[in-house]
């Protein structure tokens, strides 16, 4: 029986990059060394962190006036980094409430002692949809705004930004990060733990531009921009392991054509299963269509136990992990870049067997 992992995250990984893993680790490059055992302070791991980096501004077009940075602590690390780092003028920070993940990143600034202006949420309406920035954002009174472009518990995702009135844009984009094609240039900092689209958990992506990073009073190191892009990320022992696969993962997107193939793939993989779901009896996804992500898609029945039992069901037939968030319920199906077509085509076959035998 084939499995597919539909997991949220730590999430499915490209079968060639595991099985390459598995050829290297007794031996990278024939050092004799594991990967999980060579000095982060070799040239070997020099090579290695900065092929990843050199990657990364290939594939996602980073400009040259944008530091690289690889932090530990995930995306709820940078939810105290970025505020502690940027909102140093005026210490109040706007967001745009979109879900969960959103909201923990102003929870953890207010926590800090930021000031959090929610300027517009979707909360009152389960988050079926992005809350719109209606106001025109004053240019005196925020360090920046946050925004989370993927919602991997609510299934929503931004295809327009917000217009920020040239107040500093940061995004969360943990869960869609090269599984959909923004241009780095519109926004001043993006961080993304890899655990969903590029690598296995432990590594995050922080991409801010050089200019806002600067010498801040108080911030403990494992957090400090400007140490990290002055240490090239290793002012301590980085995640050497993660970082290694997820430059694998980099070199895999390279070789089947980068953010552009990854974005066909991920809507041809979502508009299979949101027509499924558009024309079903039984099931139904419940965020405006206009904001519909690609890389998660929730859906229930309305009937808790009959989600549990369809959940079930799909497990017996090797699908897994299709359990929604405890917050939602129902059942979510993470279409991340290593998600094959093929997985989403069985999904959908086996949930029009279910829906049949009702």
């Amino acid at each position: 029986m084939t499995v597919y992992n539909f997991a949220a995250g730590p999430a499915t990984l490209p079968n060639e990059v595991i099985t390459q893993i598995q050829d290297e680790l007794p031996s990278l490059q024939g050092s004799g060394m594991s990967i999980l055992e060579i000095s982060h302070r070799s040239s070997m791991f020099d090579d290695i962190i900065n092929a990843v980096q050199a990657d990364l501004r290939d594939l996602m077009k980073i400009p040259d006036d944008y530091e690289v940075l690889f932090f530990q602590g995930g995306g709820t690390g940078q939810f105290a980094a970025v505020p502690m780092n940027l909102a140093t003028d005026h210490h109040r920070i706007a967001l745009l409430d979109s879900g969960h993940w959103a909201a923990k990143a102003g929870e953890e600034a207010k926590q800090l002692g930021y000031k959090v202006d929610t300027l517009a949420t979707t909360k009152a309406t389960h988050y079926d949809r992005l809350p719109a920035l209606t106001m025109t954002m004053p240019d005196d009174t925020y360090d920046y705004l946050h925004i989370c472009t993927n919602n991997t518990i609510e299934g929503t995702a931004y295809h327009e930004l917000p217009k920020t009135n040239h107040v500093p844009l940061v995004a969360d984009m943990s869960s869609n990060i090269m599984a959909q094609k923004y241009d780095v240039a519109d926004f001043d900092l993006i961080f993304a733990g890899v655990q969903k689209n590029l690598g296995p958990a432990g590594v995050t992506i922080v991409i801010v531009k050089k200019s806002l990073i600067k010498e801040v009073d108080g911030i403990p190191s494992v957090f400090n921009y400007q140490l990290f892009a002055k240490k090239n990320s290793m002012p301590n022992t980085p995640p050497v392991f993660n970082i290694y696969a997820t430059g694998l993962t980099l070199k895999w997107l390279k070789k089947v054509g980068g953010i552009d193939e990854m974005q066909a793939r991920n809507q041809k993989k979502a508009s299979l299963l949101y027509d499924f779901l558009d024309q079903s009896t039984l099931f139904n996804n419940p965020v405006k269509h206009q904001d519909r992500s690609l890389t998660n898609i929730p859906f229930m029945t309305g009937d808790a136990k009959l989600d549990l039992a369809v959940v079930d069901d799909l497990a017996a037939h090797g699908l897994m992990n299709l359990k929604g968030h405890r917050s939602v319920g129902g059942l979510r199906a993470s279409l991340y870049n290593a998600m094959p077509f093929e997985g989403v085509q069985a999904l959908v076959n086996e949930l029009y067997r279910f829906e049949k035998e009702m």
